[in-house]
């Protein structure tokens, strides 16, 4: 979580760069496309989003968390006709932006919890993984440098990705095709894929490229550090399935080779090359003299590459669209054709054009019309097939603590008391809590994660706390206020939901809280019912 930067008004901000024009290339294209689509298949799309609905999902889906009243207030009285492009561009100039990227992504290369490693042990890898999007690196050169990592997980950078496969080329092998080619190669790992085209030595070719890969304990006394590094020698060895293997046989060094069929070009070390039989713990690895991964890095990142731009388009259009173009994201295949071959080709070849600019990929999906489009349709279809309207999707984990945090005004009370957070984890209760019950994190797209737990959790003191009757909370503000009850409810809903209420909404809270004479306790009740309904669990 991060503190809140000083708010300016939405009606002053100052924009790094001018607004692109609604008729950009690729934002045509991809409103063409599947408009096209939608006539085809007879699909009638639901109407464009309110400018609250609107709201609500992009800061949502762009800085993970709902936006605050001010905010709210300053977009929904805003009578500017493009200030919905407006908007996506002070969200994507906004450092929270690259806060919820790392997070999305972390979840992408490590899960919620790999093993061996707690989730707070990736901090300094998450905070580098933050500054590639807030500054907008090359996705080429920041994916390069994670699959070229070397160094200690305690500097900044990208070491730690390698650490969770330690003396596991297979299984880097498998994540790294997938992750970074959305291409699935762990049928072949035992014998050659039954469906697809990819066989064990297509397999065992990459992992080839990383067997020589070597991590180090470095760590001194309680704190726990690896280092990453690359050996001169060491060969991954093929045996033929699994199936036909003997007891004792011994396989047969396999040469790096590329999906395709090229072969690593691989210079002769010099004779007197040998590495140590055990790195020492505590020293980093030497260099090598040649480096496989290096070379299987600038391959995976080539703009030549026929995978790469195509996965990292499609995963993008998944995170914000609902599902890929391709689904699932990470299973680009013959098998598994594309929704809309011809849009997923643009996007690719577009984001070569743009040499991997995320961020403007990221803008023009977000100001596309099928983006902006409602939510309104059947609920049992959360992922519309033709993109006719927009996804209904359950917040992460920490979506939904950011966007507690947020409506209730709960850093105000903790600023006020001398204990503003520095990071997520100072909230304490709220947060381990929160991923303790929720366990991993939803997909994002077809279903909410409704366990046993997480109904507890709804029902228990920790969220409670949240609903603070300390200086600056949202029920401090409402219950010493003298404003009547309907100005109250009205700052009420556009504090936690985003919207102002309609009529038969603000009538039935209005009764609520002047049931009696103490309206506390109901106030309390008031809030803690926005916060647990559906509206605000989902993004839609």
């Amino acid at each position: 979580m991060t503190i809140r930067p000083l708010l300016l008004a939405f009606v002053i901000v100052c924009l790094s760069q001018s607004v692109s024009p609604a008729a950009d290339k690729i934002r045509t294209t991809i409103d063409q496309q599947i408009e096209a689509a939608w006539k085809e298949n007879k699909v009638t799309p639901a109407p464009l989003a309110s400018d609250s609905e609107f709201l609500r999902r992009v800061y949502l889906d762009l800085v993970g968390k709902t936006p605050s009243y001010e905010e709210t207030l300053a977009f929904l009285d805003s009578t500017e006709a493009d200030k919905r492009e407006k908007l996506v561009e002070q969200l994507l100039a906004d450092p929270r932006f690259g806060i919820h990227q790392s997070d999305l992504w972390d979840m992408v290369y490590f899960g919620r919890n790999p093993p061996g490693y707690g989730t707070s042990k990736r901090d300094e890898f998450k905070s580098w993984l933050s500054d590639q999007f807030n500054q907008n690196v090359s996705y080429r050169k920041w994916a390069g440098d994670i699959l070229r990592a070397e160094g200690s997980t305690l500097e900044p950078g990208t070491p730690m990705y390698f650490v969770q496969y330690k003396n596991a080329p297979e299984d880097a092998t498998q994540a790294i095709t997938q992750q970074f080619l959305g291409v699935q190669l762990q049928c072949a790992r035992c014998h050659d894929h039954p469906f697809e085209k990819w066989s064990q030595l297509d397999f065992y070719g990459i992992a080839a490229f990383l067997a020589r890969l070597e991590v180090v304990d470095v760590g001194e006394k309680k704190l726990t550090s690896f280092a990453v590094g690359e050996k001169n020698l060491g060969d991954v060895l093929f045996t033929g399935p699994a199936a036909e293997q003997e007891v004792g046989q011994k396989g047969e060094p396999v040469t790096p080779t590329f999906l395709g069929g090229e072969v690593l070009n691989e210079p002769e070390l010099p004779k007197d090359v040998k590495d140590p039989r055990l790195f020492p713990a505590g020293k980093m690895p030497p260099k090598p003299h040649f480096s496989r991964r290096d070379q299987l890095a600038e391959w995976i990142t080539s703009p030549d590459n026929p995978f790469f731009a195509r996965a990292v388009a499609n995963r993008i259009w998944g995170q914000f669209m609902g599902k890929g173009i391709v689904d699932p994201v990470d299973n680009l295949s013959d098998n598994n054709p594309a929704s809309h071959p011809e849009l997923l080709d643009a996007l690719a070849k577009s984001l070569v054009e743009h040499d991997f600019d995320l961020k403007w990929l990221i803008r023009e999906i977000v100001n596309s019309k099928p983006y902006q489009l409602a939510s309104s349709g059947p609920v049992e279809e959360a992922k519309p097939a033709w993109y006719e309207r927009a996804r209904y999707r359950p917040l992460s984990a920490e979506e939904l603590v950011e966007s507690w945090v947020e409506a209730t005004d709960y850093e105000k009370v903790l600023a006020a008391s001398g204990k503003e957070p520095k990071s997520r984890f100072d909230l304490g209760g709220p947060w381990v809590y929160m991923i303790k019950y929720f366990g991993e994190p939803n997909d994002g797209v077809d279903h909410f994660q409704g366990g046993i737990h997480e109904h507890f959790y709804m029902n228990n003191g920790e969220l409670h706390q949240l609903i603070s009757e300390g200086q600056g909370s949202l029920y401090a503000t409402l219950s010493q206020s003298e404003e009547p009850w309907e100005k109250r409810i009205e700052k009420m809903y556009l504090s936690v939901l985003s919207r102002r209420p309609t009529p038969a909404e603000t009538r039935r809270f209005a009764e609520h809280l002047q049931a009696d004479d103490e309206p506390r306790e109901r106030l309390k009740e008031a809030i803690w019912a926005l916060l647990t309904c559906s509206e605000f669990r989902f993004n839609h």
